[in-house]
């Protein structure tokens, strides 16, 4: 019964592998140009921290921007449902999942029961998404693993005002060379992308319990702004399941599917 789910996404591919039930292994490496290189990568990596076999695998799904692109898979799903479908098992009386991802943003409202009612994603433009703050941190010379802690040591955030990336980075660029901190900076395009993960789940018309997933629940300052920002609490998956929501979530129904076939079988 172990099954692997594949979150081919645009800026990192996630893999999760669950044994009945239980997640056993799990990885993140960034996806890079070529879709099924980074799903086999990420598939041998997950399979190396649990000290398992690719043989041992009984059924993979794929979600994610490149989920068509995986070549072994025997499911492709959208990222919608898996995140519906992960979130709904960790908590059942969620109705409201805002992802914020590398290219995408996306607010979702579920049923009862799990199933997507509603969504809403941000334009096309960089500066809505995480891309634009991992671009602004190399252009400080920074990763996306300092983002949290320069954050959280601003004293001042820079106000990052405009919705297109170019404009943007311009903004960034200025307020560098006019002295400000890069811990500011940093902050301000947080405060930004937050007022943009906000509109949509204004637009969404979201429901109480919230949940915060993607990349950026790795950084408090993201959540305290879209919270002072919206009025209301977002719950944020512990141990960084949010980060890996989407890959879970397929690794789930792939279990379940996986099950019903089984069971056909028997009948």
């Amino acid at each position: 019964m172990l099954v692997a789910g594949i979150d081919v996404g645009a800026t990192y591919t996630k893999v999760v592998l669950c044994d009945d039930g239980q997640v056993v292994g799990r990885s993140l490496l960034p996806t890079g140009f070529n879709f099924a290189r980074a799903a086999e990568r990420g598939l041998s990596a997950a399979l190396e921290s649990a000290g398992l076999r690719r043989e041992d695998v009984g059924y993979v799904a794929a979600t994610g921007y490149g989920r068509h692109m995986v070549p072994f898979r025997d499911l492709a799903l959208t990222d919608l449902t898996a995140q519906a479908w992960a979130i709904h098992r960790l908590y059942p009386d969620a109705r409201t999942i805002l992802d914020i991802g590398g290219q995408n943003v996306k607010a979702i409202r579920v049923d009862e029961r799990g199933r997507v009612r509603a969504f809403r994603l941000n334009d096309k433009c960089a500066a809505g998404s995480g891309a634009f703050l991992e671009k602004t941190m190399r252009y400080m010379g920074y990763t996306a693993a300092d983002i949290a802690r320069l954050a959280e040591a601003a004293q001042d955030p820079a106000v990052v005002s405009s919705v297109c990336a170019v404009f943007a980075e311009s903004e960034v660029i200025n307020h560098l060379v006019a002295g400000r901190s890069p811990e500011d900076v940093c902050a301000g395009a947080i405060v930004a992308l937050a007022g943009r993960a906000g509109q949509l789940v204004k637009r969404l018309r979201g429901e109480p319990r919230y949940v915060l997933t993607g990349g950026l629940t790795r950084v408090p300052l993201m959540r305290r702004c879209l919270e002072q920002d919206l009025r209301v609490s977002f719950v944020v998956p512990p141990d960084e399941e949010g980060v890996y929501a989407a890959a879970l979530g397929a690794a789930q129904l792939a279990q379940e599917r996986l099950r019903r076939t089984a069971q056909r079988a028997t009948a």
